[in-house]
């Protein structure tokens, strides 16, 4: 328990610093997170982590990750065309090794530079925010991911009963998961009441329902798959909390979703 409360004190606050920065420090931070993201995903899938097909993947994301905005330039390819290509080489290499890569490699490859590239480019542009609020809207959204984690768990350790979902994840309960979408509100309502002219109060409940139920998604999903690894964590660069994966598995789902659902008024 001390490992894991210095480690998540010291990398709170790297991580708070970069954001407060913001720019190429911020930029060049989160594309690391996505580089050793995928790094971590691919060695769980059991590929070889500096093969062919890893490396067009982490080329892929940090294609995605790459400061375009910054440096006010226009990327050549768009991020769907980026994208198909993506799935064009990785599938061709299914015929250039006479499937000694098969196609079910090349799909789990597929899918997690996808999901880590996407996932990570929306948190950077979230701090990019085109209305010069990118820091405020940011910590919208790490507060109520935050709230709805430390929620579940108080909740579900005072009154839960009814387990989640134990075949993926014995210790979640039902009565956890409604304490963190509660606590989730909460946090986002505490935003919209310090900015009403720029956080509607109504947008704050929907973006903490969707922080809460969204982010509870992505935790299951990253304990989905480790299960059929036979993994604990994805990775071990911070001692006491498993890998990258582990601790961002909530924000690749939720920043991605807000954004899709034009949640973020801006």
């Amino acid at each position: 328990m001390k490992e894991r409360i210095i480690t998540g004190i010291i990398a709170a606050a790297v991580y708070v610093s970069f954001c407060l920065l913001g720019g190429y420090a911020y930029q060049g931070l989160i594309l690391a997170m996505a580089l050793i993201g995928y790094y971590e995903f691919v060695t769980m899938t059991k590929a070889a982590p500096f093969g062919a097909p890893a490396v067009i993947g982490y080329i892929s994301v940090a294609y995605m990750l790459f400061p375009w905005t910054l440096m006010n330039l226009t990327p050549p390819l768009s991020v769907d065309h980026s994208i198909w290509i993506l799935m064009l080489l990785l599938l061709s290499i299914t015929v250039i090794s006479k499937n000694n890569l098969d196609i079910k490699q090349m799909a789990l490859l597929f899918i997690g530079a996808f999901y880590i590239g996407t996932g990570f480019a929306y948190i950077a542009y979230t701090r990019q925010a085109p209305d010069g609020h990118g820091l405020y809207w940011t910590f919208v959204l790490l507060a109520s991911i935050w709230a709805s984690d430390i929620g579940a768990y108080f909740t579900g350790k005072a009154l839960g009963k009814r387990k989640l979902w134990p075949s993926i994840s014995p210790n979640k309960t039902i009565e956890g998961a409604i304490g963190g979408i509660c606590w989730a509100i909460v946090v986002a309502i505490v935003f919209s009441l310090m900015s009403p002219t720029l956080f509607p109060l109504w947008i704050a409940v929907l973006i903490g329902v969707a922080a809460s139920i969204v982010g509870q998604m992505g935790d299951l999903i990253q304990s989905a798959y480790k299960r059929i690894y036979g993994i604990k964590d994805s990775g071990k660069i911070l001692p006491g909390h498993g890998g990258i994966l582990d601790r961002c598995d909530s924000w690749l789902m939720v920043f991605p979703f807000v954004h899709i659902l034009m949640l973020m008024p801006y």
